[in-house]
């Protein structure tokens, strides 16, 4: 098109003024389709324009914002490209239309270079927003508080929520000098801070105003019910979040379930109710979650495997799309479909490559594939690689798990070890002195003690645990035949802290090792009432529980008798004995209660149908039929004789005729 635009360029004087009447004309008209918001229109004015002036920089311009305006971000990046040889600087609108098709890193590449204007650091920090950099996100807008931008407080109260800054809210919005509720968004974000800083009460009540003031604000803008209720669908969703949150379950589940059937509100914050009602409901009616959540992941053309569908992964943040593919995961394996959660799984460490959920299912389908070594290899990899994050706690906890499950207690051990905050703990200490037992490690789980012991004697803390370490190590070292050490770890018990469990310990591992120093330790126990009274003499002549003619049984007899007595009354529990093959937990179902009645009384017997086609004889009347019948007469004088017989029998054989002649006539 260049050629020609410069073969025109040379018209004579009287031709040249026509063209120029009508670009104004054009120019007239694209401006009245702009402000008309006929962007469709105002595109093709501009193509207009160009044919008859190709290289006008007003009329690229125009159609370019016309195109973003439209939503046709495809033919704008098309325009912008075949204008690249002009002298006109289009890189902002291309850093923009970027932006909107989620190539946030060419978007800010395009960036680079441009002046530091307002417009150039709004669309910098929203594309920093949107790649998780907030930090870097709030210093533009720290830049961009001298510029006074309207409503730029909403943003920076977002940023400071997402970048877990939410205590610094007040403060921020203290300095700008504005209140939560002077807009439905700033209050709608605030609320987001109260919950982040667990203020659940607080947020529902500023969310309800932030709904009231919303409906007041769009009302005066004369929009349609239906299009407030979309417009305030967030709020909606959210609202029902922090019932879930406060604990009002049910509630929260009807506000889901309600906003999803009235389908009034954007595709983000449906997105969002589904997920929430579907981690509600748990692993119940896992088919129907499935089906929910197949609504939302598709599968990819391009380099991702799977993507959210309706253009969600530009609407939801890295947070809430990591929530959708996990609890996918989880329906899948609840439901025991394990080629397409490995299929998933194996997706999601390029989506969400610095996540622990992702490693952790990982490890998850490892586990349920019985390949519990592999999961061990891979949540190790991940803690060495985030081992100065928090990240790496929940990861080493998960293979400690896994490898104390799968009979690998000295890895289970080792990654316990290595969770420096509660390595100390008492409980910790305690797992790790049994796994390292479970592993024959004696020496190592004395070791894990004696650190305790150590690490809790330095520590400065209000509740010391020290006590309650000796007192373990004591009886660990007491049960490997380290007598001595446990009794100088008794000894120090009973000099710091007077506990009578460890004086008794003392006594009973000092009578092993040093019998002075026991009966020493052993005058200080308290006497137990009633033993003076004791004759000790007598009592060792005894014979089991009978009395002593000659003692004194005076005041301590009838006690003992009547402890005996009750010691009598009292039946030994002893435990059920279950047949070969039952499993107690898993019982199965009850059995049948007339399992010893004979079949003819139970309730469930049916006696069995007569045949009465037997009876029915087919053929002519005549020999045959005497024939037929008298086999069966004789039959049945035969049996009824037999019958009669056996019970004259047992009567003394008296009137055995008379008995025959009724069985005949019942027959």
């Amino acid at each position: 098109m260049a050629p020609k635009a410069k073969e025109k360029a040379k018209p004579s004087p009287s031709s040249a003024s026509q063209p120029a009447v009508a670009i104004e004309d054009l120019f007239t008209s694209l401006n009245r389709h702009i402000q008309q918001s006929e962007y469709e229109q105002a595109v093709k004015v501009a193509d207009q324009v160009l044919s008859i002036a190709p290289g006008d920089e007003d009329a690229i311009r125009c159609k370019i914002v016309a195109l973003i305006k439209a939503d046709n971000i495809d033919e704008a990046l098309s325009t912008i490209e075949s204008s690249r040889r002009l002298p006109i600087d289009t890189s902002f609108f291309k850093a923009y239309c970027l932006y909107r098709k989620n190539k946030l890193n060419e978007a800010l590449e395009s960036l680079k270079g441009q002046e530091g204007n307002t417009p150039t650091m709004l669309l910098e920090s929203q594309i920093l927003f949107r790649l998780g950099k907030v930090d870097d996100c709030l210093d533009i807008y720290e830049k961009l508080q001298k510029s006074k931008i309207d409503s730029l407080e909403i943003n920076v109260v977002a940023g400071l929520v997402s970048a877990g800054r939410a205590s610094k809210v007040q403060g921020k919005m203290e300095a700008l000098r504005v209140k939560a509720t002077s807009s439905f968004e700033l209050a709608y974000n605030t609320a987001c801070s109260f919950i982040e800083m667990n203020k659940y009460t607080d947020a529902e009540q500023l969310l309800l105003s932030a709904r009231r003031i919303g409906q007041e604000t769009l009302m005066d803008e004369s929009l349609a019910d239906d299009e407030i209720e979309i417009e305030l669908a967030p709020i909606a969703v959210q609202l029902a979040y922090v019932q879930q949150l406060l604990g009002h379950t049910q509630a929260a589940i009807e506000s889901y379930t309600d906003i999803i059937k009235r389908n009034l509100a954007d595709e983000s914050s449906l997105a969002v109710a589904t997920n929430n009602l579907i981690s509600l409901r748990g692993p119940k009616d896992v088919s129907d979650s499935l089906r929910k959540l197949d609504r939302l992941i598709e599968k990819g053309n391009g380099p991702q495997s799977f993507q959210l569908a309706s253009g969600l992964d530009l609407k939801l943040s890295p947070k809430q799309r990591e929530a959708i593919y996990i609890n996918r995961v989880l329906l899948l394996l609840h439901s025991n479909r394990m080629d397409q959660a490995r299929e998933l799984v194996a997706a999601l460490p390029d989506m969400f490559p610095d996540s622990v959920m992702v490693v952790l299912l990982q490890a998850a389908v490892l586990v349920r594939e019985n390949k519990a070594g592999r999961a061990e290899e891979l949540l190790g990899q991940f803690a060495e690689k985030f081992e100065k994050s928090d990240k790496s706690k929940v990861v080493l906890l998960a293979r400690a798990q896994i490898a104390a499950a799968a009979g690998h207690p000295q890895i289970a051990a080792e990654s316990l070890a290595k969770i420096r905050d509660i390595e100390k703990m008492p409980a910790t200490v305690a797992t790790l002195v049994s796994l390292k037992e479970r592993a024959g490690d004696i020496d190592g789980a004395d070791a894990v003690l004696d650190s305790a012991i150590q690490w809790w004697s330095d520590a400065m803390t209000e509740d010391n645990k020290l006590n309650v370490i000796m007192q373990e190590a004591a009886s660990f070292k007491l049960k490997h035949g380290q007598k001595e050490a446990a009794a100088r770890l008794f000894e120090d018990l009973v000099k710091k802290h007077g506990s009578i469990e460890a004086l008794v310990g003392l006594i009973r591992t000092a009578a092993h090792t040093d019998i002075d120093k026991a009966e020493a330790y052993e005058k200080q126990l308290k006497p137990l009432p009633g033993l003076k009274a004791v004759d000790v003499d007598s009592l060792e002549k005894t014979s089991g529980a009978k009395h002593v003619e000659n003692g004194p049984h005076v005041g301590i007899t009838e006690p003992y008798e009547a402890k005996s007595k009750e010691k009598a009354k009292k039946k030994r529990k002893r435990k059920p004995r279950y047949p070969k093959g039952f499993d107690p937990t898993n019982p199965g179902p009850p059995p049948d209660p007339e399992r010893w009645l004979p079949k003819r009384e139970r309730s469930t017997y049916r006696p069995k149908r007569k045949d009465k086609r037997a009876a029915q004889i087919r053929g002519s009347q005549g020999a045959v039929v005497k024939e037929a019948v008298n086999p069966v007469n004789s039959k049945s004088n035969q049996t009824t004789s037999s019958k009669g017989a056996s019970q004259n029998a047992v009567a003394e054989q008296s009137k055995p005729s008379s008995k025959s002649s009724r069985k005949k006539s019942r027959n």
